[in-house]
């Protein structure tokens, strides 16, 4: 008798769906642009079911309507004016991502809001976050602003990016990718945010790929294997 288990699981695999991504933004959304792109042209082998901001005027709405992919705002103030807390507004906001896209991994792309670990809770620890500095250098906001700071005071002698697990320690997270960014001499701040920009596009590509690549199925979900 032939064994045909072999041939069904081919079957089911060529069918099975893309990894889901929903990506979070505050602003302009380059880097959401950067996946967009791989996404479109097979370098990304993932499928961005939403994008999602907490500021309605973010740009990065329009570059996601532009590709056809749906698009939803979340207002933090609206829920303080109703009395009710952060923690409120991330529950919420977590709830209704897995309602309405159970995604297998969210991504942090210039999303300027501090989340709770009620939020994570939702998750299972597939929450990766774009940060421009290092591990362990310039935590949290403006940090291309105190590189480039440090610099010039003669504390560091290059900045760098990093693609991370998202936890509830700000920017702490278990490192996915890392790259280290020189800083000229001659750099003015921008020439300095540019660089950082530019290599920021290709990393965020490339630590969704790998979380992606780590997805194998067990029954029909996608589990992530990525110690990293």
């Amino acid at each position: 008798m032939i064994d045909r288990t072999p041939f069904f699981l081919l079957l089911f695999i060529l069918n099975m769906s893309l990894p889901t991504v929903v990506v979070l933004i505050s602003g302009s959304g380059t880097n959401l642009q950067a996946l967009i792109d791989a996404t479109q042209d097979g370098r990304l082998k993932a499928k961005i079911t939403a994008v999602i901001s907490n500021r309605k005027n973010a740009f990065g709405l329009e570059r996601a309507q532009k590709a056809g992919i749906p698009t939803q705002t979340f207002s933090l103030k609206q829920f303080k004016d109703e009395g009710k807390t952060r923690v409120d507004f991330d529950i919420y906001l977590a709830k209704s991502i897995q309602e309405q896209y159970k995604p297998d991994l969210v991504i942090l792309a210039g999303f300027m809001h501090i989340l709770s670990p009620e939020f994570l809770s939702f998750f299972n620890d597939n929450v990766m976050n774009l940060h421009p500095a290092l591990p362990g250098q310039f935590d949290g906001a403006h940090a291309i602003d105190r590189a480039y700071e440090a610099y010039q005071k003669g504390e560091i002698q290059h900045t760098g990016i990093m693609v991370h697990k998202v936890i509830a320690d700000v920017d702490r997270g278990a490192v996915i990718l890392k790259r280290e960014i020189p800083i000229n001499k001659e750099d003015s701040l921008d020439d300095l945010e540019n660089r950082i920009h530019k290599f920021e596009h290709q990393l965020i590509v490339k630590g969704d790929y790998r979380k992606c690549s780590g997805f194998l199925i067990f029954s029909k979900e996608y589990t992530c294997l990525c110690a990293a």
